[in-house]
């Protein structure tokens, strides 16, 4: 592992980095997502097929977006930490994992509620929905397998090993509007040919994302650094015991 890495694995530099960004993340959250919901619901003008419901996308477009990418860090973390043992690694996976599953419940629910207008349904087994689905549960898997047993370092490793195994549902999720026939309309902004969504669309949608991507940075420098206060306050409350339980 590069050296530059292996300095960002030490908690003391981590903490002086957060220090310095996290206010950069939260301005710049609430700024693009304030400057992208204004847009989008105000400036855009309705859709010719879908009329106002379309507005719907500016939230369910990037948090689908957002649920692969948190995986996509979640699962590189917990690699660095079955390969270079380093606990830091260990301890960000299992800070991204619920703000993933929050960002993968945001797209199912809206993309519930902008399914039922669009198709007529809330919800069909077709495969894009179906792998957002299971990516969902691994969310919730990795959670569970990191608190359900006892030594921290075993549930660590499972969880880990079930992050990097189950990355291969992303590119399933990618590509399963080009695999198979399902009712969910095919990417329109990643695109080798290019978008073929209008400007007037695209523009507060990439906002949104970025807006999106902010946010996370914030919550999971957050998150981070309680996991390590956390692990802190083990440690003392582990060394307090071992000095009473010694010899009077």
């Amino acid at each position: 592992m590069p050296s530059f890495l292996h300095s960002l694995a030490s908690p003391a530099r981590f903490n002086r980095i957060a220090t310095r960004v996290l206010p950069w993340a939260w301005v710049l959250a609430a700024g693009l997502i304030g400057t992208g919901l204004v847009w989008a619901l105000v400036f855009v003008p309705p859709d010719y097929q879908q009329g106002d419901t379309v507005r719907v996308m500016f939230i369910h477009v990037p948090s689908a977006w957002m649920a692969m990418f948190c995986y996509a860090v979640m699962a590189v973390l917990s690699a660095s930490f079955l390969i270079w043992k380093h606990q830091l690694a260990d301890l960000a996976a299992r800070a991204a994992a619920p703000i993933g599953a929050c960002f993968t419940a945001a797209a199912l629910i809206t993309g519930s509620l902008w399914g039922k207008p669009t198709w007529g349904t809330y919800w069909v087994w077709d495969a894009r929905l179906t792998s957002v689905l299971v990516l969902f549960f691994l969310y919730l898997g990795h959670m569970a397998l990191v608190s359900v047993f006892d030594d921290r370092e075993r549930g660590g490793r499972a969880a880990a090993i079930l992050a990097v195994v189950g990355a291969i549902n992303l590119p399933i999720i990618k590509f399963s509007v080009d695999w198979w026939n399902t009712l969910h309309q095919p990417a329109s902004v990643l695109r080798m040919d290019g978008p073929t969504i209008h400007s007037s669309m695209l523009w507060p949608l990439l906002i949104m994302a970025l807006g999106f991507t902010a946010f996370f940075v914030a919550i999971h420098l957050v998150r981070i650094r309680s996991e390590l206060t956390a692990r802190r306050i083990e440690v003392l409350l582990r060394r307090q015991a071992a000095l009473g339980a010694g010899p009077s």
